[in-house]
C-alpha cells in the first residue's frame, strides 16, 4: 500500500521597494524560502530575466533537487551491490526554453556524476545503477522532461 506524506515550505517575497507592484519595474524578483528548522535561501529571478546571478532561481533549485535525489538513490542503491562509493560530485547540466510570448520550460536534463569507487568494485555494475535509479527518485520522477546520465567512474589506486 502506497504512503502519502507532506512536504511543507515557505515562499516569502522579499522583493517590495515601497510601491508593490505598482508597475512592472517597481519591484524585485526576490524572495526567500524559508522551511522550519532549515537555513534561508535567498532567491532571484533567473538572470536571463533580469534576476539576481548571484542568487539561486528556481531553475537552479530544481536541478539541483533532480541531481540530489539521483545522488542520493545512486549512494543507497551501490550499498545495496556492494559497491563502495568513495567520492560522488556532480555537474548537472539542463536545456531550458523560452517561448516568445515569455513562457518556459525545460527540454532535458543531463546528470554528469564523477564517482570514486573502492578497489574490486564491478564497474559493470556501477554504471548499471545509474539506469535504476529513476524508478525510485521522487524528483525524477515528477518531471516531465527526459533526464539522461553521463557517469563517470573510476576505482581508487588505494585499496
Amino acid at each position: 500500500m502506497t504512503r502519502q506524506h507532506e512536504y511543507k515550505s515557505r515562499v516569502i517575497w522579499t522583493g517590495n521597494s515601497g510601491q508593490g507592484t505598482a508597475g512592472y519595474r517597481s519591484y524585485a524578483r526576490t524572495w526567500d524560502v524559508a522551511v522550519p528548522g532549515k537555513p534561508v535561501i535567498h532567491c532571484s529571478n533567473d538572470p536571463l530575466l533580469g534576476g539576481d546571478p548571484g542568487l539561486m532561481n528556481p531553475e537552479d533549485l530544481l536541478l539541483s533537487a533532480l541531481a540530489a535525489c539521483h545522488m542520493l538513490w545512486y549512494l543507497h542503491l551501490a550499498s545495496d551491490a556492494g559497491i563502495c562509493v568513495l567520492n560522488y560530485e556532480d555537474a548537472p547540466v539542463a536545456v531550458g526554453e523560452t517561448a516568445p510570448d515569455g513562457a518556459g520550460r525545460f527540454l532535458s536534463a543531463t546528470l554528469r556524476p564523477r564517482i570514486t569507487a573502492a578497489a574490486g568494485a564491478d564497474l559493470q555494475r556501477a554504471h548499471d545503477l545509474h539506469g535504476e535509479i529513476h524508478r525510485f527518485c521522487f524528483i525524477a520522477r515528477s518531471v516531465n522532461f527526459p533526464v539522461h546520465h553521463a557517469p563517470v567512474i573510476e576505482i581508487s589506486p588505494r585499496t
